[in-house]
């Protein structure tokens, strides 16, 4: 009896808080809310070591604080939600780390998509983003799964950059940018729509519009399923991106609160937002300036 009511009283408790959060949002809501947030997950090993929990149960705790942050976001309306899990780099560590990261994340991969996940509570779209061909098969199949599960949820998009450098995104974008206009003058030549324009050359309207542009650039990035964020959170104090999002960063917020990954909390959500606002028409103005 004692212990139906404790959990009577903590589902109380817990409805409260969650209504109150809820009315802060509106509150905040007043002002310009960001579209799309990132997040560089920086400081699971070290609080692990700081805790003294095994290798691996920083980033299980990370895990929580991740769902946690999602839930604020969507809450808040935050539409376009991205984050590093996992850099191309980060192959380079120990065989060991590495396993034991692909097989957590194949794990939490596979819990995105059971009915109570929250991706299905708030409607969310999940996309892996990176180079996939880089990861193990179970990790990749598993990938391919919840995209394929989540494709028709529509509320909301989170992005998850696995096997993923900017540096990396850039080269396959500008490759198959040159790749696709390459075929499209083989294409005039052979039609010969396009006659001597690689040999004698053509004139300068027909150069100019063999020439890969920005437009051609961007859209064989791996972030068109997403707009260029507006806030980059990175925890830890740290103020590098890490080769993450370089190309898409150009104009957002930089926030870098000095808890580690697995201790982000609410309070550091709300004061990246608020911080987001009153920064909110200097960057707009850069944007539109750009």
């Amino acid at each position: 009896m004692e212990k139906s009511n404790g959990n009577k009283a903590t589902q109380i408790f817990w409805s409260i808080v969650s209504f109150l959060r809820r009315c802060l949002f509106l509150v905040i809501s007043v002002r310009p809310i960001p579209h799309h947030i990132a997040f560089i997950m920086d400081g699971n090993r070290r609080y692990a070591k700081k805790r003294k929990l095994k290798e691996g149960d920083g980033h299980r705790v990370g895990f929580l604080a991740l769902m946690s942050m999602l839930k604020y976001c969507y809450e808040l309306g935050v539409r376009y939600v991205t984050i590093y899990a996992f850099s191309i780099d980060n192959f380079k560590r120990d065989p060991e780390e590495v396993k034991s990261l692909m097989d957590l994340m194949r794990e939490k991969i596979e819990g995105l998509i059971k009915e109570e996940s929250i991706v299905n509570q708030y409607g969310i779209k999940v996309h892996f983003i990176g180079n996939l061909k880089l990861l193990s098969e179970p990790v990749r199949l598993a990938a391919e799964r919840a995209m394929e599960a989540t494709a028709n949820n529509s509320r909301g998009v989170l992005s998850i950059c696995i096997a993923y450098t900017s540096t990396d995104e850039i080269v396959h974008a500008v490759q198959e940018s040159c790749e696709e206009k390459s075929d499209e003058i083989s294409v005039m030549n052979a039609s010969g729509a396009g006659y001597g324009l690689l040999q004698l050359g053509g004139n300068e309207k027909e150069e100019r519009e063999n020439i890969v542009k920005l437009t051609d650039i961007e859209k064989h990035m791996y972030m068109t399923v997403a707009p260029d964020p507006d806030i980059l959170i990175r925890t830890s104090g740290e103020t590098r991106l890490s080769n993450f999002l370089l190309w898409q960063s150009a104009h957002c917020y930089l926030y870098s609160p000095s808890v580690l990954w697995p201790e982000i909390g609410f309070r550091h959500f709300t004061w990246a937002i608020l911080s987001f606002q009153r920064s909110y028409f200097y960057l707009d103005r850069k944007r539109k300036q750009s």
